[in-house]
């Protein structure tokens, strides 16, 4: 065992951190998905379980192989990878599978698999954007072509992928878009270009915004959207049942919680081990342990932050923070909606939500990271000339 754990890369914290949730991600999906086991007649409680032990299993093996790729042929990979994001998106916008009105998985054939093509759709994109925001300065230097460089590698592919997965996923594709502008913000993209962008945006939303409401099967979801923002104005009880019972929740025994598996708001409060299993965890562990998970958020995006000061790529550097950057925010989104504080949006909790999607290609991206960092261990070791270059 502690061979094996020697060969463990990247940062001890982020490891630590990752293991530590993976594991309270075992406890708290099966308490609360004890409710609709018992509610589903063919099913029992364990089932959960085993489900999510096999995911966190397969998540660890999937971030384990990712750190041991040299970080640079992410770049290269993901030159490669944007030309096939595109029609995948919209493979799944024509044949994916229809859940409420929307088309977010995507079967693999042969094997019986499904995932979320937005997931993957992010990682490629941010790791592409790590790649074109990597050679900008050397563009600003040879004051040349820069607006059509900028255009065409940086806003175009930004621009059609969140726009593919808009038609069926608004809180993912503002999630991608916020996460794209993070990484051009720190990218240095100068700020006239980023206005352009964001005045760009304007106008396509408004246009988008009328489309929809000329032909609704444009974007099957618009008025789900419209009607949760909506309803999280109007504050009605009725009309925000979700927030409403994850708020019975989390008021029920704040301080120490009901304890593990004593849970009552289970059976009410519907994604209970998906979507709102942070209300869960308030409830049966009380608000510090509410508070320490937010902690271990802010730590992982902190770690990365040191990762990239010490990363000896520009690219590296970029790739870790945007890639860090998704989950703690989409972490933050999610628990925000359970608080009340923001529209319900959808988005799992990384981590610690059910959903094998999810958690795959949250390891897949800190396994990224971590590639990042063996990088520079690796490079430090070896006492190497410090090299801004990407293949």
């Amino acid at each position: 065992m502690s061979n094996f754990s020697l060969q463990l890369k990247g940062d001890r914290v982020i490891w630590v951190i990752y293991i530590l949730l993976s594991m309270i991600s075992l406890a708290i999906v099966y308490s609360a998905s004890g409710y609709l086991a018992y509610k589903q007649e063919d099913s029992y409680a364990m089932r959960y379980l085993f489900k999510q032990i096999g995911i966190v299993g397969i998540g660890f093996a999937v971030m384990y192989l990712m750190h041991r790729i040299k970080f640079t042929y992410f770049s290269v990979g993901s030159k490669l990878l944007i030309w096939l994001v595109v029609p995948m998106l919209i493979i799944t916008i024509l044949l994916g599978t229809n859940i409420n009105n929307a088309s977010r998985w995507i079967m693999i054939p042969g094997i019986n698999i499904s995932f979320q093509s937005s997931d993957f759709a992010k990682i490629v994109l941010l790791t592409y954007l790590a790649r074109a925001l990597s050679k900008l300065p050397e563009k600003y230097r040879e004051n040349k072509n820069v607006i059509q460089y900028v255009l065409l590698n940086i806003f175009s592919p930004t621009l059609i992928i969140t726009a593919l997965i808009l038609q069926s996923n608004f809180s993912t594709s503002a999630l991608i878009f916020v996460s794209a502008f993070f990484m051009m913000i720190i990218g240095r993209v100068k700020a006239k270009y980023l206005l352009a962008l964001s005045g760009s945006i304007i106008v396509i939303a408004a246009f988008a915004f009328l489309l929809a409401k000329v032909n609704p099967n444009i974007i099957p979801r618009f008025d789900t959207w419209v009607s949760r923002i909506e309803d999280f104005r109007s504050g009605d009880p009725e009309a925000n049942y979700q927030v409403m019972q994850a708020k019975i929740a989390i008021a029920s025994n704040p301080i120490v919680g009901s304890l593990p598996g004593k849970s009552s708001q289970r059976a009410f409060l519907p994604s209970a081990h998906a979507d709102f299993i942070y209300a869960i965890i308030i409830e049966e562990y009380g608000t510090i342990i509410g508070f320490i998970i937010i902690f271990l958020y802010l730590s992982l995006f902190f770690r990365t932050l040191i990762i990239a000061k010490h990363s000896q790529t520009n690219f590296g550097a970029l790739l870790a923070v945007g890639l860090m950057f998704t989950i703690v925010f989409q972490a933050m989104i999610n628990m925000g909606v359970a608080v009340n504080l923001l529209p319900v949006t959808g988005q799992p909790l990384p981590l610690l939500s059910s959903g094998g999607s999810s958690f795959l290609f949250t390891s897949m991206a800190l396994g990224m990271i971590q590639s990042v960092k063996a990088g520079a261990d690796v490079k430090t070791s070896n006492s190497t000339p410090i090299d801004n270059t990407e293949e």
